[in-house]
C-alpha cells in the first residue's frame, strides 16, 4: 500500500515540475521570468505594483513585492494543493533578480530533505555539490535567508537553493539571477554607506524643518487668536 509520505512526494513532484521552468532564454519560476520588470510581475501575481516596498533608492532602486495565495479561488470548489505559502519578489532597477519561495508547512509535513531534493531535481536535474553550512545566497539588507542550506541547482544564468528552517519544520527555496544579485548586493552595500555618511546632515535638516513647522504653527495661532481676542 502506498503510504502518506509517498503520496506527498509524488504530489510535490507534480507541482514542482510545473513551478520550475528552464525555457530557452531567461530562466523562469512558474510564469515569473528572472529579469522581468515590476509591472509585469505584479500583473502576473495579481498584486498591485503600488504594494511594492522600496528598500533603497540610490545608487540603485531596490524593491520587494510580496505574494500570498488567495484563501478562495472564485468559481472553484476543488481543494487547493499548491504547496507555496508565500513568494517575495526582489527587484534591482526594475529587474527581478530574486524570488524567495516559502512552502506551507502542512503541505510538506513529514517530508525529508531527500524528498524535496528528489522533487526539485525532476525539473533541474541532479543537485550540485553539497552546500556549505555557512554559504549565503544574497548578502543584502533585504530579507535574509534563515535556515540550513540543503541543496543547490543552477548554472551561470540562475541559482536555486533549498533551505530547511532551523526552528520549525519547513522548507523554502531561493531562486536568483547571479548577475543581477551581484549588482544588487553591491548597490545595497553602497546605499548603507551613503545613509550613514549623510545621517548627520539629515538630522540637522530634520531639526530645522521641525523648528520651522513650529514657528509657522505658532504664527497661524497668533494671527487667528489676535483677530478673535476681545479684552
Amino acid at each position: 500500500m502506498i503510504n502518506t509520505r509517498t503520496l506527498a512526494v509524488v504530489a510535490l513532484e507534480l507541482v514542482v515540475s510545473t513551478l520550475f521552468v528552464q525555457a530557452q532564454g531567461p530562466p523562469q519560476y512558474r510564469d515569473y521570468q528572472l529579469g522581468g520588470d515590476l509591472v509585469s510581475v505584479s500583473a502576473q501575481a495579481k498584486v498591485p505594483a503600488s504594494e511594492a516596498k522600496t528598500i533603497h533608492l540610490r545608487p540603485a532602486v531596490i524593491q520587494e513585492l510580496r505574494w500570498r495565495p488567495p484563501y478562495f479561488v472564485r468559481g472553484s470548489t476543488a481543494p487547493q494543493t499548491d504547496p507555496v505559502q508565500q513568494i517575495v519578489f526582489s527587484f534591482y532597477n526594475d529587474q527581478l533578480f530574486r524570488l524567495a519561495i516559502a512552502y506551507d508547512r502542512q503541505r510538506t509535513e513529514g517530508m525529508t530533505d531527500a524528498d524535496l531534493i528528489e522533487a526539485i531535481s525532476t525539473a533541474y536535474g541532479p543537485p550540485l555539490k553539497p552546500v556549505g553550512e555557512n554559504s549565503r545566497v544574497v548578502a543584502l539588507p533585504l530579507e535574509d535567508e534563515s535556515g540550513r542550506p540543503v541543496a543547490r541547482w543552477g548554472d551561470g544564468d540562475y541559482s536555486v537553493v533549498l533551505y530547511r528552517s532551523p526552528y520549525e519544520s519547513g522548507f523554502h527555496v531561493v531562486v536568483t539571477s547571479p548577475r543581477l544579485e551581484a549588482l544588487a548586493r553591491t548597490a545595497g552595500t553602497q546605499a548603507i554607506r551613503l545613509d550613514e555618511r549623510e545621517a548627520p546632515q539629515r538630522e540637522i535638516a530634520r531639526q530645522k524643518q521641525a523648528a520651522e513647522d513650529a514657528r509657522v504653527s505658532q504664527e497661524e495661532a497668533r494671527t487667528a487668536n489676535k483677530a478673535a481676542f476681545r479684552p
